[in-house]
């Protein structure tokens, strides 16, 4: 028998009227659990199709250098396939020259890594990791890394930090594996094991900060207004998981004086506080007392019995390693200290005057 459809109040649904059925919270929640394993299944397909993809490239990229080798064939054979089968498949894309190139260079690329400890061959088993990254992203990370621990560092990152090819393209031009976790800190004692390695991870050295337009003989204050104009940009910079709370924020003592530390991260992952303190020249000793002493007041006053402990950077122009790691003896908050790099513009004014 036919029912009325009609649209609930109480629930973003569509209902069918029948006395022997209501809405309410039970149906809720299983209507959101049957769409949610809808989503999860839809996921799960796309891995495995993008698996069968990936080990079907794999295959192809295998047997064009074997052939190649073995009957010493030019670039030519590359071109032949790819007119043959986009003739035996012609509405499936994927057989251009430049993408059967591609599966070449993919192959060549992991092939000698892969061969040290496994037998390598057409049916070779890619890792598990392998089908959660799209095939242009393999692309890319193939024609641009030096290294397989270089490769498998943005093939982790894609994964953890779901970027978009474009995401993954400006962090490889912008080196963030050799940048990530490279940041001076005394970390290994100030925090626990995993709290440490966490910290440690999400420090980059040198900061980017390209995307500023600073003239020549800027200031601190000139620097801090600048990136705060630039919010959006600075976080990505920072890296995902930092999320802003203060610049100039005060931190009042409960005799009444007040400090102000130039900017308040908090971390989700960490679940830290993350003071920084911007300094436009070079590392000095006494910057280190005075992070020191506002990690020491956001510990105090920001924390909560679930956070862990704050944590300070210094971010300055340039720093000598010996004199950071002298600096660090007696501290006992754990403070990182990083370089920043920026494009000056030079002032006309001032070049005008210096005649």
């Amino acid at each position: 028998m036919a029912k009325n459809i009609v649209k609930d109040e109480k629930y973003p649904i569509f209902i069918v009227s029948d006395k022997n059925f209501s809405i309410n919270d039970d149906y809720i929640t299983l209507l959101s659990n049957i769409k949610q394993r809808f989503k999860n299944s839809q996921i799960k397909a796309a891995v495995r199709i993008n698996d069968a993809m990936l080990d079907f490239y794999w295959s192809v990229g295998f047997d064009i250098v074997e052939m190649q080798s073995i009957h010493k064939w030019g670039s030519g054979v590359i071109k032949q396939l790819s007119l043959d089968l986009r003739a035996a498949f012609p509405d499936k894309d994927g057989f251009s020259v430049r993408n059967l190139e591609y599966m070449k260079k993919w192959y060549l690329f992991y092939c000698e890594h892969f061969a040290k400890s496994h037998q390598l061959g057409s049916h070779f088993s890619l890792p598990k990791e392998f089908s959660l990254v799209p095939w242009r992203h393999h692309v890319h990370i193939a024609y641009k890394c030096k290294s397989i621990e270089e490769a498998m560092f943005y093939i982790y990152q894609t994964i953890e930090q779901n970027w978009s090819r474009k995401e993954l393209e400006d962090n490889i031009s912008d080196n963030l594996y050799a940048k990530q976790g490279k940041a001076l800190t005394n970390f290994n004692c100030q925090l626990s094991e995993p709290q440490s390695k966490l910290a440690q991870e999400i420090l980059k050295d040198p900061y980017n900060f390209e995307f500023l337009s600073m003239k020549n003989g800027y200031n601190e204050l000139q620097l801090e207004e600048a990136l705060i104009n630039n919010i959006t940009r600075f976080l990505l910079e920072l890296g995902v998981g930092f999320a802003f709370v203060g610049r100039q924020m005060e931190l009042r003592m409960s005799n009444g004086k007040s400090f102000f530390p130039d900017l308040i991260f908090y971390h989700i992952k960490l679940k830290s506080y993350v003071v920084i303190e911007l300094k436009v020249v070079d590392f000095l000793p006494e910057f280190i007392g005075k992070l020191n002493f506002y990690v020491s007041a956001a510990d105090e006053l920001l924390r909560s019995k679930d956070d862990n402990p704050s944590i300070g950077l210094l971010i300055c122009k340039s720093k000598d390693k010996t004199m950071v790691e002298w600096a660090f003896r007696g501290i006992n908050t754990p403070i990182g200290v990083a370089e920043y790099q920026l494009q000056e513009i030079i002032d006309k004014t001032t070049i005008e005057n210096s005649f």
